[in-house]
């Protein structure tokens, strides 16, 4: 067991895809800026294939006309906080495309990458709509790209460990709807930095059954659930 890393509960329930992880490299969205070092990303999508069904090479919709966010596995499922804490920041006000669409989502992140600019655009632009969540002054949670008008926790606000927090959405520098998630060191999320993690139990699957897996993390591609009443 790593004792040196924070040891929180996993923020979703049900099966999962791990679409982007640490375990694979290091910063896992290729910077570490906004904390983002050793962030991930959660969806849902076949049992069958890594994909959702929307993302058939044959269906040029999704490329071009975009497919409705309904459409989507993991649209509107609930999210859920990973440790007792203290609501330091919330944004809930950003709109949400109507559509995923290949071309117009990766068309937003190259420019957000390229012309992202602190003084003119805020963390919203990239995060969606977001909260932060405090365990302790070096430990912050972070959750984006929220369903807008679906957040239940305000700011000041003390909540405890599996309360609900809101629903995945689309909104921000989302190229589908999934959950972005990471711990970062400070609530200023312009300077902080990514710290590590473990999740302190979920399952995963091998290709036949769920192993129980415990203060581990799951990399890109694994396929993980974590049930709870």
């Amino acid at each position: 067991m790593d004792t040196e890393k924070p040891i929180i509960e996993f923020p979703l329930r049900g099966e999962w895809f791990t679409e982007v992880s640490p375990v694979d490299h290091v910063p896992s969205h290729g910077t570490n800026r906004f904390g983002l070092r050793y962030a991930f990303d959660f969806l849902q999508v076949d049992s069958e294939k890594p994909t959702h069904p929307t993302h058939d090479k044959k269906n040029a919709d999704y490329f071009f006309k975009g497919i409705p966010l309904e459409s989507y596995y993991c649209f509107g499922k609930p999210i859920y906080a990973t440790f007792s804490g203290e609501v330091v920041a919330v944004e809930h006000n950003i709109l949400e495309r109507e559509k995923a669409s290949w071309f117009h989502d990766q068309t937003l992140a190259i420019r957000n990458s390229l012309f992202f600019n602190p003084e003119r655009d805020g963390f919203e632009s990239v995060g969606g709509n977001y909260v932060i969540l405090k365990k302790e002054e070096t430990i912050y949670a972070v959750f984006c790209h929220l369903q807008k008008d679906s957040i239940t926790v305000k700011v000041g606000e003390n909540i405890q460990k599996g309360q609900l927090i809101g629903k995945i959405g689309h909104s921000g520098n989302s190229t589908e709807p999934h959950l972005h998630f990471h711990l970062m060191d400070s609530a200023n999320i312009e300077i902080a930095k990514g710290i590590p993690f473990i999740f302190e139990q979920y399952e995963k699957y091998n290709g036949s059954i769920w192993e129980t897996r415990t203060n581990e993390i799951p990399a890109a591609k694994d396929l993980v659930r974590f049930m709870k009443e």
